[in-house]
């Protein structure tokens, strides 16, 4: 029996007790002081009335006459006159019935009232007993309504009881009920806090709950950020901060190679011109913090754009990566604009040279890099502050205008999206989920989301694009009965009406929420909590999953986001690659999977090119991979 059914029916017994008691005493207490009274009336009205006809002469005639007169003028139920040998010489009764009371009551209360008995003298001799019963038939009337008031008052005290009691319970069932779910929290590992109640004892419980919360809490928090030390060991250049030539190069490679926006953008390469001689007159501490204070510009002007990436390639050279942007122009100029800032406060001249070009899917890494390592010679030939925009590789473009892009795309999706399907494995080969980018169909060939997601940005089309990708997931569910995994951009999670019609749509089919995998940029979650916080309340009790695709440099964050039930995480490929290789990022991968674990959440590996990463990525503690080298029909433990 629960707590709260066992105080609501403490409280009810206790009331029924209290009224029960009461009516109890106030019946006896007033059944007993009606009997003294009445018996009292009884014995004096008798001795009054015999002394009366003592006085008198003994005539029968007038003797019942007085008798008559005194029943007839008061309130009796008998009046008896018996001679000394007890033959009755007179008598008087009235009517005994009580009609306007319950029977029931009446033979419950049941008055016993003693007659008054006096004796009638005849100077000096017994002339007989008079016996005289007073009516107490409005006792029973009197005692009745006297009833029915305490009933009356207690039932309006019963009722302001129980709303009493039922507001205490609910300040009681309130927290508990948080306690319970923080519980049921913790043990899905979401370490959240509640506040203290008022209660004591309550609030001893939850403070101890949220000292248990944020104990672990802390503790992965803490492992988060030493693995995050680890990887920035084993990715990021010392120095300045940036990622190493070698991973930079690996992020490059996968924005080109990707599905989704960040297949197009732009790549700058930025030098640090005449660094023996700036090391020579700042000297190599100074050195090492100009080198790290351009980092460091490079990389807030990155997250102005939208996650940028930025690198170190040698002593001087910086690269930095902007996908999803494409305005050459206005970039070389913002640029510009942070160098000139750089360049006014250091004490020694700077020469900073930069080239930017554009970059789309499928172009060649080793081509865009020549490109811009001509273009920046070129820069440096016209002077230390020149910035240019390179010649990127000659592509066809589908269409030459914005009109063409829009309606191309307007007819494209009112034809039907289609899905792609790359499996995602667990360690026995067992399918957790399809991955599904889209593609449209342009120019009478369907083409990769790489080509069309930056013109779907461009025009602001996401949120209907991606309610088009929705529908077309609901159908292929429905049809098939496979888990699909769907990317939704981060424009569309921003718009408030787009995650009400897609709460919308997934509340009517709750068969499909259920086998439907919604993945998240890592970038949105981390910077913008507060829309994917209303995301995941909105979407997650319909049974969806919902998961952060391309972790990786801000997996210490992720501590963070524990509350929000996260189902999973999809470790970036730059992590992944050659994992079977170096100790390092074993080491960091199965901690990362460690602390996936702690939180409830799956770790599954992107970019797994053959077997032998992915069968160490599950060695490691990984739920799941996916990528070229995944096959459904593949069982990598088997190798």
């Amino acid at each position: 029996m629960s707590l709260i059914k066992q105080l609501w029916l403490t409280v009810i017994f206790i009331l029924l007790l209290a009224f029960g008691g009461s009516l109890f005493i106030s019946v006896t207490s007033s059944r007993h002081y009606i009997e003294q009274e009445v018996e009292i009336k009884n014995r004096d009205n008798a001795n009054a009335l015999a002394l009366t006809m003592s006085q008198m002469d003994k005539d029968p005639v007038t003797i019942g006459l007085l008798l008559a007169a005194q029943f007839d003028t008061g309130h009796y139920r008998r009046i008896e006159l018996r001679d000394p040998q007890g033959e009755i010489i007179d008598l008087r009764e009235g009517p005994e019935g009580v009609t306007d009371v319950p029977a029931w009551f009446v033979e419950l209360v049941d008055f016993e009232v003693v007659p008054g008995r006096a004796v009638i003298q005849d100077r000096w001799r017994q002339y007989g007993t008079l016996i005289l019963q007073s009516q107490h038939s409005y006792a029973y009337r009197s005692l009745w309504r006297s009833t029915l008031a305490l009933l009356g008052w207690f039932f309006l005290a019963a009722v302001l009881s129980l709303l009493l009691a039922g507001w205490i319970v609910r300040t009681i069932r309130q927290p508990l009920r948080h306690v319970v779910q923080q519980a049921q929290q913790i043990g899905e590992r979401r370490f959240t806090t509640l506040p203290a109640p008022r209660t004591r004892e309550l609030r001893e419980v939850v403070m101890a709950m949220n000292q248990l919360s944020r104990a672990v809490r802390d503790m992965l928090g803490e492992e988060s950020q030493k693995l995050d030390l680890l990887r920035r060991r084993l990715q990021h250049d010392s120095v300045t901060g940036a990622l190493k030539r070698d991973a930079f190069l690996d992020q490059l490679q996968t924005h080109l190679e990707s599905q989704d926006s960040r297949a197009s953008g732009t790549l700058a390469l930025v030098r640090l011109a005449r660094l023996a001689e700036v090391n020579e007159r700042l000297g190599h501490g100074d050195t090492d913090a100009l080198l790290h204070v351009l980092a460091n510009r490079l990389e807030q002007f990155g997250k102005v754009c939208g996650g940028g990436v930025v690198g170190r390639l040698n002593g001087s050279d910086f690269a930095l990566l902007l996908p999803g942007s494409h305005d050459l122009e206005t970039l070389r100029d913002e640029l510009g604009k942070r160098f000139t800032e750089l360049r006014q406060h250091n004490p020694v001249p700077l020469g900073l040279p930069a080239a930017l070009i554009d970059y789309a899917q499928g172009d060649q890494r080793r081509l865009l890099l020549a490109s811009l390592d001509g273009a920046l010679s070129a820069a440096e030939s016209r002077g230390d502050q020149s910035l240019v925009i390179a010649q990127g590789p000659q592509r066809l473009s589908l269409f030459t205008s914005h009109d063409e892009w829009r309606c191309a795309l307007h007819e494209a999706m009112s034809k039907g999206i289609s899905l792609a399907r790359y499996p995602v494995l667990d360690s026995e080969g067992k399918l957790l989920h399809f991955e599904s980018p889209s593609r449209l169909r342009l120019n009478s060939e369907w083409q990769p989301a790489g080509v069309f997601m930056p013109w779907i940005s461009r025009l602001e089309l996401n949120s209907q694009f991606d309610l088009a990708v929705i529908d077309e997931a609901v159908r292929d569910i429905s049809q098939r009965h496979e888990p699909l995994g769907i990317n939704l951009s981060a424009a569309s999670i921003q718009d408030a009406r787009f995650v009400m019609e897609l709460q919308a749509r997934l509340k009517a089919r709750p068969e499909v929420a259920e086998r439907l995998w919604l993945e998240i940029p890592e970038s949105l979650a981390i910077h913008d909590l507060a829309r994917f916080r209303s995301l995941c309340q909105a979407l997650q009790p319909l049974g969806c999953r919902i998961g952060l695709e391309h972790v990786g440099a801000e997996f210490t964050r992720i501590a963070d986001l524990q509350d929000l039930g996260l189902a999973y995480l999809k470790i970036d490929r730059t992590l992944i690659k050659e994992v079977n290789k170096v100790a390092e990022q074993q080491t960091i991968l199965r901690g990362m999977a460690t602390l996936c674990h702690s939180l409830g959440i799956l770790a599954i590996g992107e970019g797994v090119e053959n077997l032998d990463e992915a069968s160490m990525l599950f060695e490691l503690g990984l739920d799941g991979a996916t990528g070229p080298g995944i096959r459904q029909h593949d069982k990598p433990t088997d190798c």
